[in-house]
């Protein structure tokens, strides 16, 4: 099959089926989907230890503000990214523990702004519906699908934007959403109107001359979500829209440190394939049956000039 993007696929037989459906039965998921508390601890320890570490960075470079900016760059890319753990959360596949997927999943959130409990609706007609246009949450709004979405995309104004209108909506428990039951409703806006309590809390606090949540929280969160909208592009964009799974999603190999603060996630096709396998063994199955997808891709950074490519 040939990739509708340039981009350098890792070589290998890339599928036996049109959906990959011959793949289930060669996963054994009672070992590759056994979950594990010491796994998720270990792996949100490391993660929060980066946070500290930029966080102090951050803190020494304070009155010098030519080293500031990239200091809080570096910061903000520890925060973002703790979209990772959240996602994996509302999977409840970070621990063995439902209880600490609930409570890791919702702090995360908060650091990267999601809300992990609207987002597990959310995120569960996107697996069920990938790249369905009438039907996948993430095609609701324009995504990449010419140079101009793309700059918007990277930009972030849409993702502010609907943190402020969407968020607002959810927290009055007004919002009629296809994948939003009606008996989820008022629990999600309960999550949400705290969630956005906190920020505002954190708001006033640097109105009243406490700057920390603007040094440490706002202004990195800001300077770094363009990486961030720059790595989910990768995910989907340019890929088949279907229901197959070999061809719909983008595995995109790259270095230690985006699989760390990612956890794993840059194996987007395994994790679309099998969802239930927990982020610990994604590289595993990629090992197993990593040759099978259409899309596998060498870098975000190649992934994004050729999407840029492509979209001319």
């Amino acid at each position: 099959m040939s990739a509708a993007i340039d981009i350098p696929a890792t070589p290998g037989v890339f599928h036996e089926t049109a959906s990959g459906r011959s793949l289930l039965g060669a996963v054994d998921l009672r070992v590759y989907g056994r979950r594990s508390n010491a796994q998720g601890a270990a792996r949100a320890a490391a993660h929060v230890g980066c946070m500290a570490a930029t966080g102090t960075l951050v803190w020494l470079v304070l009155p010098y503000w030519p080293l500031l900016i990239p200091a809080m760059l570096l910061h903000g890319l520890t925060l973002v990214t703790m979209f990772a753990p959240m996602h994996e959360c509302t999977h409840r596949t970070a621990f063995a523990s439902p209880a600490a997927n609930a409570v890791v999943g919702w702090v995360a959130g908060l650091l990267s702004f999601y809300n992990s409990t609207y987002y597990r609706w959310y995120h569960s007609w996107h697996h069920r519906y990938t790249q369905d246009p009438a039907r996948d949450p993430e095609l609701m709004f324009p995504r990449a699908s010419d140079r101009r979405t793309y700059l918007r995309e990277i930009s972030t104004i849409g993702f502010w934007y609907r943190r402020v209108a969407d968020y607002a909506t959810l927290a009055r428990g007004a919002a009629r959403l296809p994948f939003l039951p009606e008996n989820a409703r008022r629990t999600v806006a309960v999550s949400v109107a705290i969630q956005l309590a906190i920020y505002v809390a954190a708001g006033a606090a640097i109105v009243m001359g406490f700057t920390a949540p603007l040094y440490f929280f706002f202004l990195p969160s800001l300077l770094a979500m363009p990486f961030m909208r720059a790595y989910l592009i990768a995910e989907h964009t340019l890929c088949s829209r279907d229901q197959n799974f070999l061809t719909n999603t983008r595995t995109t190999l790259t270095n230690f440190p985006i699989r760390l603060l990612m956890w794993n996630m840059p194996f987007h096709a395994e994790h679309h394939l099998f969802p239930s396998v927990p982020f610990h063994r994604l590289p595993a199955l990629h090992d197993l049956i990593g040759d099978r997808f259409a899309y596998v891709a060498p870098g975000y950074v190649a992934t994004n000039r050729a999407v840029w490519r492509v979209l001319a």
